[in-house]
């Protein structure tokens, strides 16, 4: 039977690393991002008995895969067997052993393919390449995880309250945080979907205000997609409104509590700072014009009754967020893939993106920093040029990235939306963040893209 083991030395005690696995949100901050993979079913604790259900595909087909605990030994060890899924037989043990560093962290498989040897010399080979960079991924973001939490372990265990903890950043935040041993609300539209939700309507002035007294932080994600379609005057609105509205509902609301939260993260953009051509942007550079600037003037201004009440109040001006999971970079695979990918309006255009995790990670940072006040813009410390940018995705992917989008190409099928987001040029700097000591995982889009993707097996990347 084939066995496949990672082992990894983390910075903290077996107890620890155990607890950070036993925590709700850490099956989903172990899925890598290039997996198509949902959590069906997570798992309510790690004892015998519990069982855990993830959808994956593989290529068009669907397959359920189902897990059971059947061993338990707390601080030390638990361990998976396989009830149905795309092996014959999995076992899997979780070993966390005392290390001078801290833990050293085990992750041991038994396996068999279907079909015994004859797929073993099909697939073998692939499968345990497949395994090797899947763990290699975990065992990453575990060790980054856990030094990110432990900057700030000395605050203990705090609450949080999310808005749009739904949508793609707030989904990584919120596994993020609870994973770190924080309590975690949702504000959602609708009915709770899960225990600790609860429900919000920013578009007519609906909250529990008990829910922000005590908080240590309410973060805002809330706000219409900007990408989710051509810029007509019902799109502008609904844009805009969305944000203005949930801001202004919880900046209220944060200036009223008894007991005011110690820090209101905001989000905003880069997009504030309009086309800055060559100059280097950072959190002093004026705002620009376009409709995005006028946006992230208002949407910033909102947060004022917060401030005024002195609640520290931080707007997080995010670049283009990478993940394959969703957003540009997941619209992007596509074409890429096929070698349709190219620069865009003769590609000498400057971009500013952050990795997905780098985002949460500044998030945390600003929740806990007392030094970061008012904008602070969450991008790599490596702006590029378009061009270079679809270059390395297409390296990143294995394909040419020679195809051009025309300026004029992108005006006639996006109009003003496609102006702002792909043809003006944003070199932006994150001063803030990196003065108040923030480590960036990936400093570069192309240390992103191998994590995102999985191409790069080393990920020998700094983790902040």
């Amino acid at each position: 039977m084939p066995t496949f083991e990672q082992k990894s030395v983390l910075p903290v005690s077996p107890e620890e690393a155990f607890a950070w696995h036993e925590r709700r949100g850490a099956l989903t901050r172990l899925v890598p991002p290039w997996e198509r993979a949902e959590v069906v079913e997570p798992p309510t604790s790690l004892a015998v008995g519990t069982r855990v259900v993830l959808k994956m595909w593989r290529g068009p087909l669907p397959i359920t895969w189902v897990a059971r605990h059947t061993a338990y030994e707390q601080g030390r060890l638990f361990r998976d067997e396989q009830e149905s899924g795309p092996f014959s037989s999995w076992v899997h043990e979780h070993r966390f052993l005392p290390h001078a560093e801290g833990c050293e962290l085990v992750d041991h498989i038994e396996y068999e393919l279907p079909l015994g040897a004859v797929a073993d010399a099909v697939a073998g080979s692939s499968v345990a390449d497949d395994l090797r960079r899947t763990f290699e991924f975990r065992h990453k973001r575990t060790k980054r995880d856990l030094k990110r939490h432990r900057r700030f372990k000395q605050h203990g265990s705090k609450r949080f309250v999310i808005a749009g903890a739904t949508g793609m950043v707030g989904e990584a935040l919120v596994a993020f945080l609870e994973t770190g041993g924080h309590e975690v609300v949702r504000l959602v539209r609708g009915a709770p979907r899960r225990d600790g939700d609860s429900t919000w309507d920013p578009a007519i002035g609906r909250i529990d205000p008990a829910v922000l007294e005590g908080a240590h932080g309410v973060v805002n994600l809330a706000g219409e997609n900007v990408a989710g379609g051509r810029w007509n005057s019902k799109r502008r609105r609904a844009i805009e409104e969305s944000r203005i509205q949930a801001t202004a509902l919880l900046a209220r609301t944060i200036a009223a509590a008894t007991k005011k939260p110690e820090a209101f993260i905001s989000a905003s953009a880069i997009g504030f700072y309009g086309d800055g051509g060559e100059c280097e942007l950072d959190e002093t550079s004026p705002s620009g014009d376009g409709f995005l600037a006028e946006v992230c003037r208002a949407w910033e201004a909102e947060t004022m009754p917060a401030q005024d009440a002195g609640v520290r109040t931080v707007h997080v001006r995010f670049g283009v967020i990478l993940s394959a999971r969703g957003g540009a970079l997941a619209k992007m695979l596509g074409p890429f893939r096929l070698g349709m990918g190219g620069p865009i309006g003769g590609g000498q255009q400057w971009m500013s993106a952050v990795d997905i995790d780098d985002a949460i990670g500044a998030i945390h940072h600003a929740a806990f920093d007392v030094a970061l006040v008012g904008p602070v813009n969450v991008v790599s410390p490596t702006p590029v040029r378009n061009g270079d940018f679809v270059h390395a995705l297409g390296h990143a992917v294995h394909r040419p990235s020679f195809v051009p989008l025309p300026a004029f190409a992108v005006k006639a099928a996006m109009g003003e939306m496609g102006r702002e987001m792909l043809l003006f040029s944003q070199r932006v700097m994150p001063d803030k963040l990196e003065a108040a000591g923030f480590r960036f995982a990936h400093r570069d889009v192309a240390s992103s893209f191998g994590e995102q993707l999985g191409t790069d097996l080393a990920l020998g990347h700094s983790a902040g």
